[in-house]
This record gives structure tokens, C-alpha cells and sequence, in this order.
């Protein structure tokens, strides 16, 4: 199935490493142009230079995504060196857990705030686009709880505000999605460093899933990447779990 990405332009935020790398990855290697950033300047410039030989351009640059003007003038420059924007992925996250008052605001100015204002910035070259898309990687933490934490509360908001913007934006033929991951398996992730330092969490959570294994970076890449492209050009507001059943709710 040709999803239509070909030399479509897109916008990765927190596109260095795990799930963000893979969606960059996979744009690229289906002849999207693909700017990205994060705020680890090395990893940018391995991930620019891996994104450019599959033949596509590549920019990008370390960015703090809590700085709202750092983040607007970066997606401003991004959008003038890829000559255009269709595609917008917000997927930088503080990971912040727990209840303490910093955790909050961690997660509000790079999870919420980062994603309202990358579509301040990036909403005008959308509706130019003609087919634009926006993806906003949220998690089954936002949609299934077990406890105060926020982590799952700031998550849990991103998904109104997708159904919000979906509703504004269609009459602009933007649509706006998120991906809902569970338990996502890969080094250096947060899986990935509980396997090493909290074990019995880790097995824990393993024998959760129904499928007896953790999900992969490039299994929530795909349904992104599917919901970015034009294969995806009538669903809007939809909020994708990427779970392996791992959620018990029914998905309405």
C-alpha cells in the first residue's frame, strides 16, 4: 500500500531516539523530508545524518521544547528549510511521574504547552499544505489509571485538545490524531532502564501484556506514520491505542 508520503515535508519533535527516531525513520524512508529536534545536540546530528542518506532532506537542531520561543522560531526555520510543512508530530515528553508539583509542571510545559505551541507555530503552513496532518503521541496512561500521577493527567489532556483542534482544523483539510503506545520496549527507554534497575516492575508489567511481550518503537511508527499520510485521509480526532491489548476498556 502506497501511503502517499513521497516528498511530503514534515516536523518531528523528540525525533532523536526511540519512538520519535522510528516515526523519522520511517518518514524518511518513505521519501518524506524530515526535520527534527530534541535537546541533545549529538543526537541530532546522528539522527540528520542517518535521515540524510536515505536520500531525503534533513534538518534540524537542539531545542529545548519547554522554551515556547525557542520551539516557534525553530519550527519557523524548519518549515522555511524544508520549503513547506504537511506533516507535524509532537512527540517530546518529560516523562514526568509521580505527584510532586514539579512533575506537573514538567510534563505541562514540554507534553501540553509543547504541543499547543507547535501547532501555533506550524497550523498556518498546514492548512497551506492542502492535506496537512498533525500526531501527537500521547499514552494508554491517559486513558487507564491506576493511580494520582502527572504523567497520566497531562497525558489524559492531550487528547480533548487533539479532538478540539480536529474539529477547528477540518474545514482546512488539516486532520489532527493522536497514538496512544503501552508499554514500549527499548534501550535507554523507560522500559528499557527499568529492566535494569526495577526488575520485578519490569517483569511486572511484562506479564500484563496479553501477548506476552512489550510493544516496539517502530510498531507505534507505523500506525503514526499511517495517520500522517494520506492513506488516512478521513480520520480525524481519532485517539489510536497501540497497546497489544494491554488495556482493558473498550475503545469508544
Amino acid at each position: 500500500m502506497d501511503l502517499g508520503l513521497k516528498g511530503l515535508k514534515a516536523i518531528v519533535l523528540g525525533g532523536t531516539r526511540g519512538i520519535g527516531r522510528a516515526i523519522a525513520d520511517t518518514l524518511a524512508g518513505e521519501g518524506t523530508h524530515v526535520a527534527v529536534c530534541a535537546r541533545n545536540g549529538e543526537e541530532v546530528a546522528a539522527a540528520l545524518e542517518a535521515l540524510s542518506a536515505r536520500g531525503v532532506k534533513a534538518f534540524g537542531a537542539s531545542v529545548d521544547i519547554a522554551d515556547g520561543a525557542a520551539l516557534k522560531a525553530w519550527i519557523g526555520t524548519a518549515i522555511e528549510s524544508l520549503g513547506g510543512l504537511d506533516i507535524l508530530v509532537s512527540n517530546a515528553s518529560a516523562l514526568a511521574i509521580g505527584t510532586a508539583e514539579d512533575a506537573f509542571a514538567k510534563g505541562f510545559a514540554i507534553d501540553l504547552m509543547g504541543f499547543e505551541r507547535a501547532m501555533e507555530a506550524a497550523v498556518p503552513a498546514l492548512k497551506t499544505s492542502g492535506k496537512g496532518s498533525v500526531v501527537v503521541i500521547s499514552s494508554i496512561s491517559g486513558v487507564e489509571v491506576s493511580g494520582p500521577n502527572a504523567y497520566s493527567s497531562i497525558k489524559a489532556a492531550q487528547i480533548p485538545l487533539v479532538k478540539g483542534y480536529a474539529l477547528a482544523l477540518a474545514k482546512d483539510n488539516v486532520r489532527v490524531n493522536a497514538v496512544s503506545p503501552g508499554t514500549i520496549y527499548f534501550e535507554g527507554g523507560v522500559w528499557g532502564m527499568a529492566k535494569i534497575h526495577f526488575p520485578k516492575a519490569y517483569e511486572d508489567a511484562l506479564a500484563r501484556n496479553p501477548m506476552g511481550r512489550m510493544g516496539s518503537p517502530q510498531e507505534v511508527a507505523n500506525a503514526a506514520c499511517f495517520l500522517a499520510s494520506p492513506a488516512a485521509s478521513f480520520v480525524s480526532g481519532a485517539n489510536f491505542i497501540v497497546d497489544g491489548a494491554y488495556t482493558r476498556r473498550v475503545q469508544l
